[in-house]
This record gives structure tokens, C-alpha cells and sequence, in this order.
């Protein structure tokens, strides 16, 4: 290796140490929720104990002691600014993320393996908030939200929808014309086919958009790119090749955000559950109470209701709000003809 090799390396290894000093203090700010200060003396000596005694051969134990003295420093600073914990599904950079932090800015956001994870979290309070994606112009409804929100206690506070743009991603450096074969999550390769095959790049799947970009950089696989969104080449030290490479411009994804308590002061877009009996004219009954009321539906979406296998339960979205006469009346018929109800939430539309 020469010079210039060694130093690339060097700045490789100093960027993922500042993405693991990020790692950790995303776990000490889980961890104010569950003490009474950001300060815990025991606790921070027995970190500094560890990182003096952890037996390493070039670092001096001095140099490790000052070294988690100014992140224990800074990891009290952060956990004292009492910012909102926000959950999404993914690796950081996905659209969940975007969304999240289009939504919260300037709050933490924090990544959860499962969106079971997200839903549990926020509901125990170890989380403020969700942000999970409900539907997509391309992909349709996200089938497991729409398990989770039939049994969650939570309520539909807010929603936002995010312009899903996807970038070819490549490691520093790179040469176009080497790249043989791309990695992405499924569905983000299928919207990007007609780039891929004009330039004869070999489709592979990935877990996660967020993800393929984190593996690029960790594993540095040759003649390899990765489809995600712009903000994972600044959070994965990647160029972009090209943006905008989606074969569609239509391709929105719809967030729902999702807090334990309603929105106090209300919105003007509305989401319900209800199951209708499993008999022929059920579900125009339903329907009929929000037309004769002059309610504008915005989306009606049917899904298995699994403690029924014979009937299905629907998700309703509707303009207007509890507070006028027309909607509190519809509610109130609904509690009648429909077998089983339940007000997701009213909060404000998202701007298109």
C-alpha cells in the first residue's frame, strides 16, 4: 500500500468512528428515560474504569480516560436538551428516517429493526413518537401497519408524505463504468428496472434501501453500487452517481405519525377502523352514513380482520374533524351500523 492508500483507509476508519460515537449516544439518550438525571456518577466511572483497564496495545490508559471523559461530557449535554425520541423502521438514511426528520427537525431519530419495535416502543414511552409508512403510489398499502394499527393503542397524530427519489450510490471515487451489479430492497429495484437495464446493471436484493448503503461502506464490494435515498451519501460517505433514477415521478410514500395521546388541538383530516358484518349491504351501509353527511373520503383500504377469518375490517380516511357537526354525527351512527369502530386519529393533512 501506498500513501495515499493508507490515508484513505485512515479517513475510512475515522468516519466510522464517528458513526459509532453517534451509535452510542442514541443509546444514552434511551437511557433518560429511564434514570432520574442525565448524570450518574457511579455509572460514568465505571465507563472510565473500563476504557483506562480495556488492555489495548498502542492507546495509553490516560488517553482512553480523557478520551470517554469528553464523550461522557457531551452525552450529558445531549441527554439535558429533553429532546423528543422519535422511532422508525430501517437503517439511518431511509425514507422512514426523511420523513421523520422532516416532521421533527432538529430532534433525534432513531432506528428500530422491526416495526413491531417502533409500535412497541412508542407505546411504553421508551419512544415520543412513530413514523411508519402507511401506503405508497406504487406499492399500495403497507400490509403489516395495517395489522399493527388494528390491535395498537396508539393514536394517529400527524402524517406527512415524502417524494421517494432514488440515487445510484457508489463508493468514493468510483468509475461509472465499472459498476456491474447494484443492491437495494426489492421494491426500490423494480422502481428503478428501466434505469438498470439501459445500463445493463445486475439487480440484487438487499433487507432495506438504508441498509445496502450501509453494507457498500462497511464491506466495499467491487464493481458495486447501491439504490437508496440522498441522505444515505452523507451518512455512508458515498457519491452520487446519479439521481433521480426512479422510472416514475409519481412515487410517493404516505407516513403516519403516531403518539400515545391525541392531538389536542385537532386537524382537518380524520382515520378510523371499522368492521361491518359479513352479510351483503354492510359496508354500503357504512359508506352511505358519510355520503348523505357530504364527508369527502380520502381513502378506504380492506384488510383480513384476524379475529374473524370470515370478515375484514377498514381503514377510512376522511376530510373534516370531530368538532363539526356532520363528522361527530357520522361517529355516532357509525357506533350502529358498523360491527366494530375505533378513531385512529385526527391531525392535520399533509401538504402534497
Amino acid at each position: 500500500m501506498n500513501l495515499e492508500d493508507i490515508r484513505l483507509k485512515i479517513d475510512e476508519t475515522d468516519f466510522e468512528l464517528l458513526k459509532l460515537i453517534e451509535e452510542r449516544m442514541e443509546w444514552a439518550l434511551r437511557t433518560r428515560r429511564l434514570k432520574p438525571a442525565a448524570a450518574d456518577p457511579e455509572r460514568e466511572k465505571e465507563v472510565l474504569e473500563n476504557a483506562a483497564g480495556a488492555g489495548m496495545h498502542l492507546l495509553r490508559p490516560e488517553f482512553n480516560r480523557d478520551l470517554f471523559e469528553r464523550i461522557l461530557a457531551e452525552s450529558r449535554l445531549l441527554q439535558n436538551r429533553n429532546l423528543l425520541l422519535v422511532g422508525f423502521q430501517g437503517e439511518h438514511g431511509a425514507f422512514s428516517e426523511e420523513a421523520a426528520r422532516a416532521y421533527f427537525p432538529d430532534q433525534a431519530t432513531l432506528p428500530h429493526p422491526e416495526f413491531e419495535d417502533v409500535f412497541g416502543g412508542t407505546e411504553e414511552g421508551t419512544l415520543d413518537y412513530g413514523v411508519v409508512p402507511v401506503e405508497n403510489t406504487l406499492g399500495g398499502a403497507v400490509t403489516r401497519i395495517n395489522e399493527l394499527l388494528l390491535r395498537t393503542p396508539l393514536h394517529v397524530v400527524g402524517e406527512i408524505n415524502v417524494r421517494v427519489r432514488h440515487c445510484l450510490l457508489a463508493l468514493p471515487g468510483t468509475d461509472p463504468k465499472d459498476i456491474k451489479a447494484v443492491y437495494s430492497h426489492p421494491q426500490a429495484l423494480a422502481q428503478c428496472q428501466g434505469f438498470l437495464r439501459r445500463n445493463n446493471l445486475e439487480a440484487r436484493p438487499f433487507y432495506d434501501t438504508a441498509g445496502a448503503a450501509r453494507m457498500l461502506f462497511k464491506d466495499r464490494p467491487q464493481a458495486a453500487a447501491a439504490v437508496a435515498g440522498e441522505l444515505c451519501a452523507d451518512l455512508y460517505h458515498l457519491e452520487i452517481i446519479k439521481s433521480g433514477i426512479e422510472d416514475r415521478e409519481t412515487n410517493v410514500t404516505r407516513f403516519l405519525v403516531l403518539g400515545r395521546e391525541p392531538l389536542r388541538e385537532g386537524g382537518n383530516k380524520c382515520s378510523i377502523v371499522f368492521t361491518a358484518a359479513h352479510e351483503a349491504g354492510s359496508l354500503y351501509r357504512v359508506l352511505r352514513i358519510f355520503a348523505e353527511a357530504g364527508i369527502n373520503l380520502s381513502r378506504i383500504e380492506s384488510f383480513p380482520w384476524p379475529a374473524d377469518p370470515s370478515g375484514y375490517a377498514f381503514f377510512l380516511d376522511f376530510h373534516g374533524s370531530p368538532n363539526d357537526s356532520a363528522v361527530a354525527g357520522a361517529l355516532e351512527q357509525l357506533k350502529t351500523a358498523a360491527r366494530t369502530s375505533r378513531l385512529l386519529g385526527c391531525y392535520k393533512e399533509a401538504q402534497t
